[in-house]
C-alpha cells in the first residue's frame, strides 16, 4: 500500500531546510571551483612567462651554439673580431687549396740584389799576414776573388742652408731690388723635403702627429712642432685642390665606379667617409650621413650615365645608376656562413658554386662578352627551391637573392665591371687604419686634409708613381 502523508507541513519544512543545505553546499562547490579556476589563470600565466624566458635564454645561448660572424664569413668588419677569430682569419683562407707545393713554383724567376755599378765607395779587403807561416803579404801578389756590395742608411743629420739675400741699389734711379719680398715670419724655416715627409708620414704611414714629431726628432734631429704639422698638412691640402677637382670631373666621366661608405668619428661625433674610384682615379670625401642624397650632391646627374659596383647597402639602390652590380664577394661570405650553419644542407654550396664559376669564367676570358642569361637561369633554379625548413636566416638570405638577381651576373657581359667591390674597401680601409692609429680627427679640417690628400696619394698608385713623390709635387719638390 502507497503511505499516506498525514503532516504536510512538517515535509515542506524538511523539503526546505535540505534545499538550504544543498545551496550552502553548491555555494561552496562553486567558490572552490572559482578559486581553482584562479590558481588555473595564475599558473598558466606563469607558465607563459617562463616559456618567453625559456624562448628568450634559447635564443640568447643559440649564439654560442651557432657559427660566429667574422669577416671571413659576413660583412663584420676585422676590428671588431675576437682574438679567436682573428687568429683563424691571419691562419685560414677562403680559396680552395691548388694541390701546389708552397714557395716559388719551378720555372719561377728569382729575384736577389742587383751590384751598383758605380759604388759611393770602394774598400779593399785583403789579408795583411799569411796564416800559413805567419810571413807578410805586403808585397804578395793580389788576385781579385769575389765582390760583394753592402747598403747602408748615410748618417741622418739635418743640413742647414744659409741664405744671405742681397738688396742691389740702382745706380741710375737708387731704386733698392730684391730677388723676392721680405719674410715677416721667423728667419729659420723648413723646405719643401721636410713638410713632404712629413704629410707622407701622416697620410701614407697614418702616424699621429706627436709620434711624428718625436720620429723627426729622434731620427734626424730636427724639433718642429705638432703646430707647424698640422700648417703643413693644410697647406697640402690647399695645393691639393686644383688635382681634387680634377679627379673628381674623371670619376664622374668615367662609365663604371665602385663606392663604399664607412664610419669616421670627428670632433666628438660620427660622420661617413665615402669613395668613389674606378682603375685610374680614386675619390674619398666626408658627409654626415649615409644616404643617397649624399652621392646625388656630390655627383649629380652623372649617376645616371654611372655602372655602380657596391655592395647591398640601401642607398644604392635608391639611385638612378645606368647598371648595377653586386659585389661578389660579400654574397660569397654571406654563404659561406649559411653553410657553416647547417653543414647537412647543400643549398648555399651549389649557388656558392655557381658564383665561383662565373667569377673563374670571367677571369679566363678577360676580354670577352659573356651573356648572362643562363647563368641568371641556373640561379633561378637554386632560388625556386623551399628553404623554409632549414630556419629563417635561409629566407632570409634566399630573399636578399631574388632581390639582386638582375644585379649579380652582370659583369660577365661587360669586361670592364669587376665582380667584387674590392677595390673601394681597400681604399677606404686605409682611413680605419688612422682612426686606429689616432682614435680620431679633432677637427672637420683634419679630416678633409687626410681624405682629400689620401685621394692623391691612392690616384698616384694607380698611375705607377710613388706617394712620396706625390706628395713632393704638392709642394713643388
Amino acid at each position: 500500500m502507497k503511505e499516506q502523508v498525514t503532516d504536510i507541513s512538517k515535509v515542506l519544512q524538511d523539503m526546505t531546510t535540505e534545499m538550504r543545505l544543498m545551496r550552502e553546499t553548491i555555494g561552496l562547490q562553486y567558490a572552490e571551483i572559482a578559486k581553482l579556476n584562479r590558481n588555473i589563470e595564475s599558473l598558466n600565466r606563469q607558465i607563459r612567462k617562463k616559456d618567453e624566458e625559456n624562448a628568450r635564454l634559447k635564443e640568447r645561448l643559440s649564439k654560442y651554439e651557432k657559427p660566429k660572424k667574422n669577416s671571413g664569413n659576413s660583412s663584420t668588419p676585422p676590428s671588431k673580431e675576437s682574438m679567436k677569430d682573428e687568429i683563424v682569419r691571419r691562419t685560414k683562407t677562403l680559396r680552395k687549396p691548388s694541390g701546389k707545393k708552397p714557395g716559388g713554383q719551378e720555372g719561377h724567376d728569382g729575384h736577389k740584389l742587383s751590384c751598383s755599378s758605380m759604388p759611393n765607395e770602394i774598400v779593399y779587403d785583403a789579408p795583411k799576414y799569411c796564416t800559413n807561416c805567419g810571413e807578410s803579404l805586403a808585397d804578395a801578389e793580389r788576385v781579385l776573388d769575389y765582390v760583394t756590395q753592402v747598403i747602408s742608411i748615410p748618417e741622418l743629420k739635418p743640413v742647414v742652408k744659409e741664405i744671405r739675400h742681397y738688396v742691389m741699389i740702382c745706380k741710375s734711379c737708387g731704386e733698392r731690388i730684391r730677388t723676392a719680398p721680405r719674410r715677416k715670419s721667423n728667419d729659420v724655416i723648413y723646405d719643401a723635403s721636410v713638410k713632404s715627409l712629413v704629410v707622407y708620414l701622416s697620410v701614407v704611414q697614418f702616424l699621429p702627429y706627436g709620434r711624428i714629431a718625436s720620429f723627426l726628432r729622434e731620427v734626424f734631429g730636427v724639433a718642429p712642432s705638432e703646430g707647424s704639422l698640422v700648417n703643413w698638412v693644410r697647406e697640402a691640402k690647399r695645393n691639393a685642390q686644383p688635382a681634387i677637382e680634377k679627379i673628381k670631373e674623371y670619376v664622374m666621366s668615367s662609365s663604371v665606379v665602385g663606392f663604399d661608405e664607412s664610419g669616421c668619428y670627428c670632433n666628438k661625433r660620427l660622420d661617413w667617409a665615402w669613395i668613389a674610384q674606378t682603375v685610374y682615379y680614386t675619390l674619398l670625401f666626408r658627409a654626415d650621413g649615409r644616404s643617397s642624397k649624399v652621392l646625388t650632391d656630390k655627383l649629380g646627374d652623372s649617376l645616371e650615365r654611372m655602372t655602380a659596383v657596391t655592395d647591398r647597402h640601401s642607398a644604392y639602390f635608391a639611385l638612378h645608376f645606368l647598371n648595377h652590380q653586386v659585389c661578389l664577394a660579400h654574397l660569397l661570405r654571406e654563404l659561406q656562413y649559411m653553410s657553416e650553419l647547417n653543414t647537412k644542407q647543400n643549398w648555399s654550396g651549389k649557388i656558392t658554386d655557381l658564383f665561383r664559376e662565373a667569377i673563374h669564367e670571367r677571369n679566363t676570358n678577360p676580354s670577352t662578352v659573356i651573356p648572362k642569361t643562363s647563368w641568371t637561369e641556373r640561379l633561378d633554379s637554386l632560388l625556386k627551391i623551399n628553404v623554409s625548413s632549414l630556419g629563417k636566416k635561409f629566407e632570409t638570405v634566399k630573399k636578399g637573392l631574388i632581390k639582386c638577381r638582375d644585379y649579380i651576373f652582370n659583369f660577365l657581359e661587360d669586361p670592364l665591371i669587376p665582380s667584387d667591390n674590392n677595390g673601394s674597401e681597400r681604399g677606404i680601409r686605409k682611413l680605419k687604419i688612422k682612426l686606429k692609429n689616432s682614435c680620431t680627427f679633432r677637427s672637420d679640417l683634419g679630416a678633409d686634409a687626410f681624405l682629400e690628400l689620401h685621394s692623391i696619394v691612392e690616384t698616384a698608385k694607380k698611375h705607377n708613381q710613388t706617394p712620396f713623390n706625390a706628395i713632393q709635387a704638392l709642394f713643388g719638390a
